[in-house]
């Protein structure tokens, strides 16, 4: 074989040498229990896929033009106090070129009434100089927010070991928007559970206080941690979360507890213990979502590294947690973030498949796939009668279902019963091409000079790539609009006639050429 003439079939063979390494090489695309490196969905390997709005309202068009940072916090704040809910359920987006912004509130236990109210209320009014009345509030909340829930969900997803869940944002009918959340290998409780925790972590010092009361004063959140460990057995708690300190929350973490008197009266408290709020001295507070899940006094080698001045070089303590599946959570939380709004699980739509059947579809699937290689090898056979035709046709479309699937898993795309949906249509339309290719070729008589294969073959060529196009053109708003399995049988099928188009089928024009003009 003239490898000159011949590139088209050596790139094919390289890539198809890639795809082996790819998709048969453990570890190198991730993580995969199987004998390849292909990630199965929740329709091929079992899980739950759950689905959920966002609760929220938003008043867009906010005038927050000559109002500080600072006024904006407070007016954050008494709105909270207003409505008597947390301060980080009322969340503020500003534009400080224009002075625009949007005002969320994540809570439904507030109307559409109280929000305008509070907002003419605390002196803001829309960009054209208005007052809020209830109808300028619309339900839902902004796509920013939609968006860093889903990141923080995928985020957890990665950080509980689900390499292959996923989170992501689907339109409804009406425009609405849903957070879908798919996991493998989970129930609906465990799956629930993981989507309801908003994920706000906090430790909280709490001390006696004048007159006998109880204070209490913010030591670490997320944004404080440099690094953040697993949960592992504790000593003065059951479980704990081993952490690491920026270097300014360092500082700020052993001047409050210096000022206040960790360091020397709260050493070792006897008034902390359990998951509650004390009454009487000295107590460090794992607070998760506005509850307290453990509390715990200084330890006194922590007490004398902060007394001493030499916490600050090596800024490393723990969180406590009362056992290994709160410190699990906290360890989560802490690494992926807090949900800025939570999702509507009372209005859920849940879908659970067993692995039990999962793994019957997956092998139906490929019992599907060989029955459906070897329908389309028998039918060509026949057309041809000749092996030196057929026998490259149907190889070169194996080769593209190869190269489809190495693709797949180095993207990590978790496969599901849309996406062999697809494949199995890749094989028909690749088919197709390469028969017509075959007929344009051969049925205006003997092939006997390269001019002559070059000149037909151009012509079978304009005719796939038109069909190509077609096929792209209508499979194009499948995989862009949120379809459900819709959109991952379009997918599928546009990179497979990509692959066919640009690598397949000009290196199947290659070896029919050297086999025709050899064959004479």
């Amino acid at each position: 074989m003239n490898v000159r003439e011949n590139w088209r079939v050596v790139v094919l063979v390289v890539l198809l040498v890639g795809s082996g390494v790819v998709l048969f090489t453990p570890g190198l695309v991730g993580t995969s229990d199987g004998p390849t490196n292909l990630q199965y969905g929740l329709e091929l390997d079992g899980g739950t896929r759950l689905r959920a709005p966002v609760v929220g309202m938003t008043a867009e068009d906010v005038n927050f033009a000559g109002v500080s940072g600072t006024e904006q916090n407070q007016i954050r704040q008494n709105m909270a106090d207003e409505f008597g809910i947390p301060s980080r359920d009322v969340y503020f987006q500003v534009d400080d070129q224009t002075g625009a912004g949007t005002v969320e509130v994540f809570n439904d236990s507030v109307s559409k009434d109280q929000f305008a109210a509070q907002l003419n209320q605390q002196g803001l009014q829309t960009t054209g100089g208005e007052q809020f009345q209830a109808s300028d509030i619309r339900d839902g909340v902004t796509a920013s927010t939609r968006q860093q829930i889903v990141d923080t969900l995928n985020r957890k997803l990665q950080a509980t070991g689900l390499t292959s869940g996923s989170a992501k944002i689907a339109t409804g009918f009406n425009n609405e928007k849903y957070v879908v959340v798919e996991a493998p290998n989970r129930d609906e409780e465990e799956l629930t559970r993981l989507v309801n925790q908003r994920g706000s972590v906090e430790l909280i010092a709490r001390f006696p206080g004048e007159n006998g009361t109880m204070q209490e004063e913010l030591l670490v959140q997320r944004e404080d941690l440099d690094q953040i460990g697993g949960p592992e057995p504790g000593q003065s708690s059951s479980y704990e979360v081993p952490v690491v300190l920026r270097q300014g929350a360092a500082d700020q973490f052993a001047t409050t507890l210096n000022e206040n008197g960790f360091t020397t009266d709260g050493v070792s408290s006897p008034a902390c213990g359990g998951a509650q709020r004390n009454d009487q001295g000295y107590c460090l507070l794992t607070v998760v979502d506005g509850e307290v899940t453990a509390s715990h006094s200084l330890g006194p080698n922590l007490a004398d590294s902060i007394r001493r001045g030499t916490f600050q070089e090596d800024p490393r303590f723990t969180m406590g947690a009362s056992n290994r599946s709160e410190a699990q959570d906290i360890s989560v939380n802490l690494r992926a973030g807090a949900l800025r709004a939570p999702l509507d699980t009372d209005g859920r739509q849940v879908y659970t498949l067993e692995p039990a059947l999962a793994e019957r579809f997956k092998t139906n699937s490929l019992a599907t796939g060989i029955i459906a290689v070897l329908a389309v090898s028998g039918v060509v056979y026949l057309r041809y009668g000749k092996p030196q035709v057929a026998l490259p046709m149907i190889v070169t479309a194996l080769a593209e279902v190869v190269l489809l699937l190495a693709f797949v898993a180095a993207v990590r795309l978790p496969l599901d019963l849309s996406h062999i949906a697809g494949f199995i249509a890749v094989i028909g339309t690749g088919v197709d091409d390469l028969i017509i290719i075959a007929d344009e070729v051969l049925s205006e008589g003997e092939v006997n000079s390269s001019r002559v294969f070059r000149s037909r073959f151009r012509k079978a060529f304009w005719v796939i790539g038109a069909a190509a196009a077609t096929t792209i053109i209508a499979m194009s708003p499948l995989a862009v609009l949120s379809l459900g399995d819709l959109r991952g049988f379009a997918i599928v099928t546009i990179l497979g006639v990509l692959i066919g188009v640009l690598i397949t089928r000009p290196a199947y024009g290659d070896i029919l050429r050297t086999l025709s003009i050899e064959d004479r």
